[in-house]
């Protein structure tokens, strides 16, 4: 029997204009971290955002948080208040810096960072003596978190904020984009990003100095010398002009791979609205979400023939259709489980009930209609 075409998940979707971008590195010999590409990518995401920000591109999102903590004075044995429904990467460089995660819950309406039990977190950990130093929420899947709300708290308890927009390029909160409301903002472009540049991340933010000191960090850190002098620590965190050079060919169809996800999200919404216990998120008014994923919860309770979310993952592969669970919250992973946690459950639910369908931009009618098809039949 003939194995069915492998139905991807969120795969890389190029434009056709990447190419142009990488010959000219290659033609200049351009082979290396920097370069002119590099310098037009942050420009290009510059101008892109708005809003008078800076960029500085990086080699992952990872290594944008990692800095970012650094620029933030993070130090061993400090706290660092995460949300807790998000991938590893948002909590890992916490503790890259000795500091320790305080992860925080997810409220219902954007799975995001819930501003209540942030505002609790940071109550309790002062009384125990341990002011947070940063604080970093997630736009999940493209939808922002409840920015004004967590802003405040953050105001006031004089808190910075790392904004992690890793999964929103594109997204917006009241007609601002997403990734320009921090003191820092991260980006990413993986391979399975709104766009990519094979791998990479950027730091973000309306303060110069950040994005000149990332840059400095980013190179080894080399002081102003002709010889090769360091008075700081640096890493190897600087994006190559060869990626950057596929960047600039995405950005160059930024807004269409927008408006394809959230095309493909509202034609699973239509295809999937008369079954019973399946739910989808929805924008809050003045939020617009990019739909990075289309992300679907499934009340087991409710549904035709009792169909979980898993029911429907094994399902799906074994068509070789590729589906995930939602991140599984940071509070429930063994590395973490000693880490504080403020919360009610909402993020344990949503794992247990949610599932991540194919939506790549480059997801044709005929795979969109072999999903939806898997989807049904399930239910009759």
């Amino acid at each position: 029997m003939t194995t069915p075409s492998k139905i991807w998940h969120s795969s890389p979707h190029m434009s056709g204009k990447e190419q142009e971008f990488v010959n000219d590195a290659f033609a200049t010999n351009w082979i290396a971290p920097l370069g002119p590409h590099v310098d037009g990518f942050e420009n290009d995401l510059a101008n892109y955002l708005g809003d008078d920000v800076h960029v500085a591109a990086l080699s992952s999102g990872t290594a944008a948080i990692h800095l970012a903590l650094i620029m933030l004075g993070v130090q061993q044995g400090d706290e660092v208040i995460c949300q807790s429904m998000t991938f590893s990467a948002s909590a890992n460089p916490i503790v890259y810096q000795g500091a320790i995660p305080v992860f925080v819950d997810s409220e219902n309406e954007t799975w995001n960072m819930s501003p209540e039990f942030l505002e609790e977190a940071i109550k309790d950990r002062i009384k125990k003596g341990k002011k947070p130093k940063a604080i970093i929420p997630v736009h999940l899947y493209g939808m922002p978190c409840k920015l004004n709300e967590i802003l405040n708290i953050a105001a006031q308890y004089e808190i910075p904020v790392i904004e992690d927009a890793a999964e929103a390029l594109g997204s917006l909160y009241h007609e601002k984009r997403t990734g320009t409301f921090g003191d820092i903002a991260i980006l990413s472009f993986n391979g399975n990003k709104i766009i990519t540049t094979s791998g990479g991340g950027a730091i973000v933010s309306k303060n110069k100095n950040y994005a000149d000191t990332a840059r400095f960090l980013s190179t080894q850190a080399r002081d102003p010398a002709p010889h090769y002098q360091h008075s700081h620590i640096g890493y190897n965190y600087r994006m190559s002009n060869v990626c950057a050079a596929i960047g600039r060919g995405q950005m160059t169809v930024i807004n269409d791979r927008v408006a394809k996800r959230r095309e493909i999200f509202e034609k699973y919404r239509i295809a999937l609205a008369n079954i019973p216990g399946i739910c989808f998120q929805n924008e809050p008014e003045g939020f617009f979400s990019n739909r990075w994923l289309t992300t679907i919860f499934v009340n087991a309770g409710q549904t035709p023939n009792n169909v979980t979310n898993e029911g429907i993952r094994l399902a799906l592969e074994a068509d070789n259709i590729e589906s995930r669970p939602l991140w599984k919250p940071m509070h429930l992973q063994p590395v973490f489980k000693d880490a504080p946690f403020y919360g009610d459950g909402t993020s344990e639910t949503l794992f247990r009930q949610g599932l991540c369908i194919p939506s790549g931009s480059n997801l044709s009618p005929y795979d969109f209609e072999r999903v939806i098809k898997k989807v049904l039949i399930l239910f009759q």
